[in-house]
């Protein structure tokens, strides 16, 4: 296992992500105890020591399979993160009763890593609102022991993420975000890193391989990465991109069987950092899963002073392509969320106004149908 420095501590390259453990029935709360023992295990002997798990995962039973399972080690032997579930706002009132409830849950004293868990459009404003004291809640865990390092994880986009930075930036110790070779543009994740280097804050990775979208690409990819790296198996491709970043911590990898758990293992036994040719053909890759899936908008807003639901265009574009391309997900309907009913793509009335002066002459009114038919 190779490890990277995070003040002081020597914490694994991978670390083990909790949110897709097996189940015994296909039901996802009813996680295969015996299964995830044999997993953590086998991370455990290999020096995986950084384990995450969150409120919801496994509809609230992963802290609970964790924490049991984690009991049969020494507490000094492992870091575990867990996060505040402020993806739901309702929570938002209740951070100490929910804090005190997680630390039963895992059965530990404290956290070495605590996030306000996904950081987006939806709630950033109930986040910084003081009423709910979430911040002044936490730090005061911190500065009593409970929690070791404060953190966040963020899903929102570039511009939610700096207002979060702007209140609470000083006091962020780390940040884990989605970053995968896909999204280094696709998601803005190459501006998002940028950010997080500016206020000096090391990062987290989540998500490495997009769900499995990276571990299962075309014949033709296939083939021109095989050719490049024989022994390396694709999902190791998605890690090594990662390795050959500047200040990530480690790289969470939500593993469902003792096969994920053991390619896993090899690829961080070592180092492999990408070539600038190898970089360059993964970029190439990236350009051409989203040019065959994307819709080519540019913002360059023509089409926003031409509609006369004065919808946001171009932001609903790549609410679009990111819906598309991901076949699915939480992180468009999240980003709609936060917008009121009459700014949806569902009150795009069809009149093609927009569409007159798109100079990439994209089928906006149809791409809005899509959209909201995939939303349903």
């Amino acid at each position: 296992m190779i490890y990277n420095d995070f003040q002081g501590m020597k914490i694994s390259a991978l670390g083990m992500g909790n949110m897709r453990l097996p189940t015994t029935d296909g039901n996802d709360a009813h996680i295969d105890e015996e299964r995830v023992a044999k997993m953590i295990d086998t991370a455990m002997k290999n020096g995986v020591n950084y384990y995450d798990t969150a409120w919801g995962y496994h509809s609230g039973q992963s802290e609970i399979v964790v924490g049991k399972v984690l009991k049969n080690y020494p507490r000094e032997s492992f870091y575990l993160a867990t996060k505040f579930p402020g993806y739901d706002n309702s929570n938002m009132p209740k951070v100490k009763e929910i804090f005190e409830k997680q630390l039963e849950k895992c059965q530990v004293e404290y956290f070495d890593f605590y996030l306000f868990h996904n950081v987006c459009e939806s709630n950033i404003d109930d986040y910084l609102d003081p009423k709910f004291g979430i911040f002044e809640y936490l730090y005061e865990q911190k500065k009593n022991g409970r929690i070791r390092h404060l953190g966040f994880s963020a899903h929102g986009n570039y511009s939610t993420m700096k207002r979060f930075l702007d209140a609470y930036g000083e006091h962020m110790e780390f940040c884990q975000i989605q970053l995968n070779y896909l999204d280094w543009k696709f998601q803005d994740a190459e501006k998002k890193v940028q950010l997080l280097n500016e206020y000096g804050i090391p990062t987290l990775v989540m998500e490495p391989v997009r769900g499995g979208r990276l571990a299962s690409l075309s014949d033709e990819d296939n083939a021109l990465l095989k050719s490049l790296r024989p022994d390396e198996s694709i999902a190791a491709w998605a890690f090594r991109f990662v390795q050959s970043l500047p200040n990530i911590v480690t790289v969470l990898s939500g593993m469902s069987n003792d096969e994920q758990v053991a390619d896993n293992l090899k690829t961080f036994s070592e180092r492999k950092p990408l070539s600038d040719k190898e970089m360059a053909v993964l970029m190439s890759i990236a350009d051409k899963m989203i040019a065959e899936n994307a819709l080519p908008c540019t913002a360059c807003r023509y089409c926003t002073s031409h509609c006369p639901q004065q919808l946001d265009i171009p932001n609903l574009l790549a609410l679009y392509n990111e819906h598309y391309l991901t076949r699915g997900g939480f992180i468009a309907p999240m980003a709609l969320s936060a917008l009121p009913q009459e700014k949806q793509p569902s009150s795009c009335i069809g009149c093609r106004s927009c569409e007159a002066v798109c100079p990439q002459q994209i089928k906006i009114s149809e791409a809005m149908s899509d959209f909201t038919k995939r939303l349903q």
